[in-house]
This record gives structure tokens, sequence and C-alpha cells, in this order.
């Protein structure tokens, strides 16, 4: 089978023979590589692809994967395929401060659901250097008792430049995982704080947490992720504070009622002994349960596509604008704007005018 993440090209020219004029051989070529494929070729290479990963394939979740998330010849081509295998999954994003032990209680939540014999995904977000672009991926590290399980699927990313605590690619990867015929999905983001938001548009169930001695409680949880929390958990709730962190909680939630009239729950773990976690796993489940008694997930849902679909947009156009200017225009505009030459408000609006004529 051809190696998505690194296919063999046809190389006849254009208009020949061996290039297929054939009726059931199309050519699509992708302009970002020197290379074409033939589409019957291809949806060949998906349809074994996807038989094998709905399998269990770890290989082949790799590389569908792999595919997606550097955005390889093919890889809108495949979410395509994989799209109308999702929706069963249930989504869990994981987030809170560095050091509150997300990865710990990411990697006791999967045991409990291997104990139920749901299949699970793990996406693990780290933080890329703005300085060298590398990362460490270091999270499952924390997860090591999980290998071996051919029930568990852990997948690191690097965020890669992106804010909100995940990675561009995170919700592609979320579907890949879906279509693999993952029971649970969980999300662990980056952990840099307040603005890190991002995953409550992706996750079903959406746990921050929190520890004590983080400094002042209230400028710690105030904000931000404050209110996409649809379960509290203190952790290393042996700590001294523990008690005063889940009173600024209820303090705040005093203030404000969610639309949904779901009052977020505070659950107390020590993760690295398993404390807590049974009580943590009953409270996910009542949660579930509530969004299918009160019709909620799917609202919960569309108002989660609409927030993807407006990004997905943004990046395409982007994208789109950004091959039509070329890095060469664009830097020439900026040395323009640098030089007080033009005003940079008209330019994005001429360069906008222009774009919307030629589409």
């Amino acid at each position: 089978m051809t190696d998505l993440t690194h296919p063999e090209p046809p190389i006849a020219p254009a208009g020949s023979a061996e290039a297929g004029h054939s009726p059931d051989v199309g050519l699509r070529c992708f302009s970002s590589r020197a290379w074409c494929f033939t589409l019957k070729l291809l949806k060949h290479d998906y349809e074994t692809l996807i038989s094998r990963l709905r399998n269990g394939d770890h290989r082949a979740l790799a590389r569908a994967i792999t595919t997606v998330e550097n955005r390889s010849p093919g890889w809108s081509e495949l979410l395509k395929a994989l799209f109308p295998l999702t929706g069963h999954g249930l989504m869990i994003g994981v987030t809170g401060a560095p050091g509150a032990g997300k990865s710990t209680l990411v990697d006791q939540l999967a045991k409990y659901d291997r104990e139920e014999s749901r299949k699970v995904g793990i996406i693990a977000v780290d933080p890329t250097s703005p300085y060298t672009g590398g990362a460490i991926l270091g999270d499952r590290i924390r997860m090591q008792e999980r290998f071996c399980d051919p029930g568990i699927y852990i997948r690191s990313m690097a965020t890669r430049g992106s804010l909100g605590g995940l990675a561009r690619a995170t919700a592609d990867v979320a579907t890949v995982l879906d279509a693999a015929g993952h029971d649970r999905i969980m999300i662990e983001t980056v952990g840099v704080g307040q603005d890190e938001i991002d995953v409550v548009r992706l996750a079903d169930v959406t746990v921050v947490i929190l520890v004590p001695g983080m400094g002042d409680d209230v400028q710690t949880i105030k904000a931000g992720i404050m209110e996409i929390a649809d379960i509290f958990v203190i952790n290393k709730s042996d700590w001294e504070g523990a008690e005063r962190v889940e009173r600024e909680i209820r303090a705040l939630q005093s203030l404000a009622a969610r639309s949904d009239r779901w009052t977020p729950p505070v659950v107390k773990t020590v993760a690295n002994e398993g404390k807590g976690l049974p009580d943590l796993v009953a409270t996910i489940a009542q949660y579930e349960a509530y969004l299918k008694q009160e019709n909620l997930r799917l609202e919960l849902r569309r108002q989660n596509w609409q927030e993807r679909l407006l990004e997905m947009l943004r990046d395409t156009l982007f994208e789109t604008l950004h091959q039509q200017l070329g890095d060469g225009t664009i830097a020439r505009y900026a040395a323009e704007v640098a030089e007080h030459k033009r005003d940079p408000y008209t330019l994005v609006e001429e360069i906008v005018a222009r774009f919307g004529r030629a589409t």
C-alpha cells in the first residue's frame, strides 16, 4: 500500500497516456508537491487505510494522523472520508495551569475507562519553543503504564505556535481518533493559564484542574478557564489550602448561573495516589447523562461546530490569500508600511477588496 506520508509520485507528463485519460481515472495535482496521484489509486489507499485503522491497527492510525497533522497531500480527502464515521466518541478536554497534574489525571482516567472495556484515545498537546521551534512532548512520560495496552492510543502534539492551549490540527486528529472507534478521546491542553480556552470548542466535557498553593487563588481561577468548566477538579487536595480553593469556586459560581442550568461539581483528587478518581469518573458519567437527558449534546456540538467552521473558513481564506500574494509581496508591503509610505489599514482594505473581486 502506498504510504500516504511519503507517496511515490507517478512522473508521467500531463497529457500523456501514462498520465491517465481513461474515464475511470481522474488526475489530481497537488501544487505544493511535485507529484500527482490518480484519484482511483488514492481512493483505494484510503479505503485500505481506513479499514486498517477501524480494525485497531495502530500503525495505520499513526499514518493517518501524521498525514492530517502535517497537511500532507491528500489530508483533506482523508478527513472527508473519515467524517461520516465520527460522532460516537465522547470528547473530554482536560485543562489547567502547569503543574496541576493533568497528565497524571488523564492517565488515571484512562485506567478506569479500560476497566470498562472502552477504547481510549489521548491527545497530549505540548508547547513549542518560540526560539528553536522544538517541543519536548514529555506528557506521555507520565503515561508509560498504558503504552502496551492495545486499547489505548496516545498521541503527543506540538502547538507549533498556536495559542489557546491546542495545536492547530488537534480537532482534526480528534476526528481521526473518533473515526477509528475510540469511545473516549481525552485532550490534554498545554497548560498556560487563563487564555487556554480553545478546548471548549472541541470537548463535550471540559474538566478544569486547580491546585492549592499556587498564589492568589482568585487570580488563578477568576477568568477565562473559569467559565468553560463543566467539572472542577481540585487536584493535590491533600495540600494546605484545598478548602479555600473550593470556597473560591463556590463563591464565583454563585455570581452567575449557566444557561444550561448545570452547576459544575467540584471533585477533590490526589491523582498520583488514585484518590478521588472514582468520584471524578462518576461525575463525568453524570454530566454525560445530563446532556442526553436534556437533549443538550447535539446543541453543544452545534455551537462547537459553528465556532470551528468560522475558524476553518478563516484559516482557509488566509492560506488562499497568502498563496496569492506570496511572501515577496507581503515583504514589500511590510517595508512600505514600516517606512510610512502607506498606512496598513487602507492597504488591508485594498487587498481584501481585490481578493473579493478575484473570487
